[in-house]
């Protein structure tokens, strides 16, 4: 068979850009050394390397501006990677918590569809885009409790939120611990109720032998460069269910009816043979629309990086473990002042980070503690939004609380979480547990 000249002279062409693409990576990542208290120890960080820049490289070249060939393997290597038959990409992973909220409004589940009025049961330990799609739907979130150590919810506590009015539950596997998702999808299955688990810190987290993300109706995930793997901005929805990934398509989708992939048509085969709302017999069905959708599409080229990166998950999840293992060794012998974490029982969390409370007579604040970590470069965060209930944009929002969410108060005032990422080596884990040591013996 004869070699299209065309295609042979672009490939020499791209092997060329290739070949710059290295020698810019080599050129311009140079390492630096660490100085401990003057050299930051973030909490996060994008783990990229040349072949993640190659992959964009290489997506951009076809100047296939939207999604294509790229969020199509993503897809299929995502959903493969969790033993499920569908995800979906979006654009981040609030907009994944967004597009998994609006499938359940979608008519055609009947009496299991949201209306406003219906009840959520989630905790008020959270970031905001868990809970705020429900409430744009006119749905009262009910917030029931967490414990401190693992920082989820306890089951008793989320069998006390479920009320006749509640349709679904969403948690969060909190930084990367996995809630009980045995007892949690016993409860939705009682009740039948949906159950969403937010992933978006847990990709690779497991309870009892099954990947998180795998044991609800739906799951959602995040790719900010924070998270466990990373394509700038980008988020995914997976699900088992042929009827919530067509509806999840759809709302993504502008809230067509078509299932056209891009750059398809007529893949039904009577594109103008429809006839559906007070629409005339015959209208284009790439025009018709089903949903109020939006677009929530990623492009090619995100997920060309996420495809590349997907390839080192194992070793990210596994460097995760690793630092998480060193600094709750490290900070052991301040259990007297701290409370450590603790997986959920069954668990093998794949930590986005490690999350420490400052104890009741501690001696000191958290935030004098923050602020001498700080000081001495080790980076803190608190644990998201501490209580929900607490924040400006809440006041005068209609919901519902199952006691007094002591606990939620508690990981608000005294909670804060160090960095495991990848990218933080030995010394740097070392400076951190010395920071502690000096803090604590001149508290």
């Amino acid at each position: 068979m004869a070699v299209n000249a065309e295609e042979t002279l672009n490939e020499k062409l791209r092997d060329k850009v290739f070949a710059a693409v290295r020698e810019y990576y080599a050129a311009s990542q140079k390492p630096n050394k660490f100085v401990p208290g003057t050299s930051d120890v973030p909490v996060s960080g994008r783990m990229c390397d040349v072949e993640d820049m190659l992959a964009l490289v290489n997506a951009s070249l076809g100047l296939r501006l939207t999604d294509g060939r790229f969020v199509q393997a993503f897809e299929k290597d995502f959903a493969k990677r969790l033993g499920l038959a569908h995800a979906l990409l979006a654009n981040s992973g609030s907009s994944a918590n967004l597009l998994a909220v609006s499938a359940l409004t979608a008519t055609e589940l009947k009496n299991k569809a949201l209306k406003p009025g219906d009840e959520i049961v989630t905790v008020a330990a959270a970031f905001p885009t868990t809970v705020n799609p429900w409430i744009l739907y006119g749905a009262v979130p009910v917030f029931a409790d967490i414990e401190l150590g693992t920082y989820n919810a306890v089951a008793d506590g989320i069998e006390a939120a479920i009320g006749p009015k509640t349709k679904a539950i969403m948690l969060a596997h909190t930084l990367g611990n996995p809630f009980d998702l045995e007892r949690v999808a016993a409860l939705a299955k009682k009740h039948g109720l949906w159950l969403i688990e937010d992933c978006c810190d847990a990709l690779g987290s497991a309870y009892d032998g099954r990947l998180a993300g795998t044991c609800g109706d739906m799951a959602t995930f995040s790719f900010y460069p924070a998270h466990h793997i990373t394509m700038g901005e980008g988020g995914a929805v997976v699900t088992a269910d042929e009827r919530l990934k067509k509806t999840l398509e759809s709302f993504r989708n502008w809230g067509r009816d078509c299932w056209c992939a891009p750059g398809k048509a007529d893949t039904c085969g009577k594109r103008f043979k429809w006839q559906m709302g007070d629409l005339p017999c015959g209208y284009d069905h790439k025009y018709i629309y089903s949903h109020l959708g939006f677009n929530l599409k990623a492009t090619d080229m995100q997920a060309a990086v996420g495809l590349s990166q997907l390839r080192k998950l194992d070793s990210f999840i596994a460097a995760r473990k690793k630092n998480f293992a060193y600094l709750k060794k490290g900070l052991k012998k301040f259990e007297e002042f701290l409370i450590l974490p603790e997986a959920t029982a069954k668990s093998d969390p794949a930590w986005f980070g490690l999350p420490l409370t400052v104890r009741d007579g501690a001696g000191f604040s958290r935030e004098a503690l923050t602020g001498f970590l700080e000081k001495r470069g080790v980076r803190t965060r608190l644990l998201f939004a501490g209580n929900l209930l607490r924040q400006p944009y809440f006041k005068d929002r209609t919901y519902r609380a199952v006691g007094e969410l002591k606990n939620t108060d508690k990981v608000m005032k005294d909670t804060f979480w160090l960095g495991v990422y990848p990218g933080l080596t030995e010394p740097m884990l070392g400076h951190v547990i010395a920071t502690f040591a000096e803090f604590i013996s001149n508290a």
